[in-house]
């Protein structure tokens, strides 16, 4: 996927060679698609209903999003990533390196409900929930 962030201030090239900073971004982004916001949703890992805080689910009260991305390469304004789970169109917010020093929290790491379901992460898919059309 490729995507051109836009900043508030119009840039020509990137601010800053990016590629030299690592090769792995944190990609910061607006929900623009999701649905109206709830306190109780649905994950589509689990059957039973969780608060929104506790889930990815974008439909939240403020719909900012945070994935880790593998940069792939930089042609102008246009980053190639992979790993990319957004949609096509989405509002990039900010892009910033992904330091495993400060990015990776140290000791024991408890994600809640989620220890149970997180293997089946990688193979499963969204439903029509994150698919909202504009």
């Amino acid at each position: 996927m490729c995507v051109a962030p836009s900043f508030s201030t119009p840039y020509s090239r990137p601010p800053l060679p990016i590629w030299t900073a690592s090769p792995t971004l944190s990609l910061i982004y607006n929900c623009h698609r999701a649905g109206t916001p709830s306190l109780l949703v649905t994950p589509y890992l689990d059957a039973r209903p969780h608060g929104v805080l506790a889930t990815r689910a974008p439909a939240r009260p403020n719909p900012i999003g945070l994935s880790v991305l593998r940069l792939l390469a930089v042609e102008g304004t246009v980053l190639t990533l992979d790993d990319v789970d957004i949609l096509d169109g989405t509002p990039v917010l900010d892009v910033k390196p992904f330091v495993p020093a400060f990015d990776v929290p140290g000791g024991e790491v408890r994600i809640g409900w989620l220890a149970d379901r997180a293997g089946e992460a990688a193979a499963a898919v969204a439903d029509h929930r994150f698919a909202r059309e504009p």
